[in-house]
Order: C-alpha cells, then sequence, then structure tokens
C-alpha cells in the first residue's frame, strides 16, 4: 500500500490542485457570470509565490498568504468592469485578462523568467497540506451554497430580472463571486509553485483553461460536490485507459461529447435530478388516494 501511494502520490496531488481550480471556476460560474479567469487567477498566485519565496526568500506560508491576496485583488480589479458585461462578451473579455496576465508572464523576464520561468522553488508542499487546503474549500463551498449568499448566486443564475425584482443586488454579489474566485485561484496557484519545482507561462495556457471548464462540465456546476468529481474522472482516465495511451485525447473528447449530450448538466447534477425525480414519484405512489 505504502509502494502504491508512493508511486501515484505526485498524480494526487495534481489531483487534489485541480480540485481547487475546479472550484474556482464554479464559484463564478454559480454567480451566473461567464468568466474563465482562474488561470489569470492561479497564474497570479503561483508566480506570486514563486516570486517572494526564490527572489526575496519569504516564508513559504507567508507566500501563500500574498498569493491569495493577490488571488483576491484580481478578482475585485476584475470584477468592476465585468460584472456590466454579459453573456460572451465576459467570457471574451476575461479571456483577454487572462491573455494580459500571460503576456506580462512573458515578457517581464527580469521578474518571472520568460518563457523558462522562475526554476528551484523548494518543494514544500505535502499531500496533507494539499488535503487540509481542498477540505477547507468544499466545506466553504458547501456553506456558502447553504447560505443568503448561494441562494443570492442561484437566484441570479436562474433570472437576473427576478432576482432583482426581489432585491437581490446583481452588482454586489457576482463582486463577491469574483473576489472568492480570486482567493481560491490565487490559493491553489501558490500550492502548485511549491509542489511543481518550477513555473511557466505554459503551466496556465488553453490546456489549462480547457481542462478546468471540463472539470465543471463534466461534474456539473450547481452541485458542491460537481467540481471533486469531475476532477476524479478527467484524472483517473488516463491510467484506466493506459493501454489506450495513444488515444488518450479522442477518449477525453468523446467522453465530453457523451455526457455534454445525454447529461447536460453533468454527472452528480443529473444523477441527483433523477433521485429527487424517482423520490416525488415514490412519493406520489404512497400517497395517491384509493379508489372507491
Amino acid at each position: 500500500m505504502t509502494n502504491f501511494f508512493s508511486i501515484y502520490e505526485t498524480q494526487f496531488q495534481l489531483f487534489l490542485i485541480g480540485v481547487g481550480f475546479a472550484y474556482s471556476q464554479q464559484i463564478v460560474l454559480r454567480a451566473g457570470l461567464f468568466s474563465i479567469a482562474t488561470a489569470g487567477f492561479a497564474s497570479i498566485g503561483a508566480y506570486a509565490t514563486a516570486i517572494t519565496v526564490t527572489n526575496y526568500g519569504v516564508h513559504p506560508t507567508l507566500a501563500i498568504g500574498i498569493a491569495v491576496a493577490f488571488g483576491g485583488l484580481a478578482g475585485a480589479m476584475l470584477s468592476i468592469p465585468l460584472v456590466r458585461l454579459r453573456g460572451v462578451y465576459q467570457a471574451i473579455a476575461t479571456l483577454a485578462f487572462v491573455q494580459v496576465v500571460m503576456a506580462f508572464a512573458f515578457y517581464a523576464e527580469p521578474l518571472t523568467g520568460g518563457a523558462l520561468g522562475i526554476n528551484r522553488i523548494p518543494q514544500v508542499v505535502k499531500t496533507w497540506h494539499l488535503l487540509l487546503a481542498v477540505g477547507v474549500t468544499i466545506y466553504l463551498t458547501f456553506s456558502i451554497a447553504h447560505s443568503g449568499i448561494g441562494r443570492a448566486f442561484n437566484a441570479i443564475r436562474q433570472n437576473e430580472v427576478v432576482a432583482a425584482t426581489l432585491g437581490v443586488s446583481i452588482l454586489r454579489y457576482q463582486i463577491i463571486a469574483f473576489v472568492i474566485s480570486g482567493l481560491m485561484g490565487g490559493l491553489f496557484g501558490g500550492l502548485f509553485a511549491l509542489q511543481s519545482y518550477s513555473v511557466t507561462p505554459e503551466h496556465f495556457g488553453f490546456a489549462f483553461l480547457t481542462t478546468v471548464l471540463a472539470y465543471i462540465v463534466l461534474g456539473g456546476r450547481n452541485s458542491f460536490l460537481g467540481p471533486l468529481v469531475g476532477c476524479a474522472i478527467l484524472s483517473a482516465l488516463p491510467e484506466i485507459a493506459r493501454p489506450l495511451s495513444e488515444y488518450r485525447v479522442l477518449l477525453q473528447g468523446a467522453l465530453m461529447i457523451i455526457v455534454m449530450n445525454y447529461m447536460p448538466m453533468g454527472v452528480v447534477d443529473t444523477l441527483l435530478t433523477v433521485a429527487r425525480r424517482s423520490r416525488m414519484t415514490d412519493h406520489n405512489n404512497h400517497t395517491k388516494v384509493p379508489e372507491l
């Protein structure tokens, strides 16, 4: 068992980091925002940690705090103009934000190392650190989902006009969603830097962006377990399909197409909906008045 864990420990750590990024992405989608800014938040957190630790000798714990603060600040600053946009315009604007962050990482070479990135980052993050971070993230996500903030997010996502009529401040709650997403993205970006030994712009490019979105599409954006399940499916697929490693990308694409066609709400949300309908059907059958 010990040998098994040591072999797959790195993959398990990356899985836990991916779960954190998935929750950062989910929180804005729950609030009705079409944002793909998680890649930018993660990059900011990773570079903030790498720079402060390697260039200035900051303690890793403090560096993680700086990464979280920078991620939250980026979310707050980004939210002010973006909450006034809707739909595809939000997606384009957040993609532009990610491109600006990537351009800075490429061209601010004295600070970021350019295309080669920052290397020799101390690998001080342990598995239990990541388990703790993911556990706290899931707990906070669950708490938010069952609080007034979560109910406001749901109302805004379902119908902004009705939510505004009921007195929900669209601007306020969407800013909150951006800030929370930035905090989570910065946190797990910093943890990634302290786990991976190096940080480069490639780590947070188009592949990262599409992978994080795939976690949500597969798992579901409404249930707090959706990102966890989606990340688990995509992380386990390469190991399950190891004999077909040459066709891994094809298998992932086929899986996405199947889920989007037959489970458009995601695996977890679809299963919860089916279970809810089944319980309602059973309840109606039991309460049906017998004919005389």
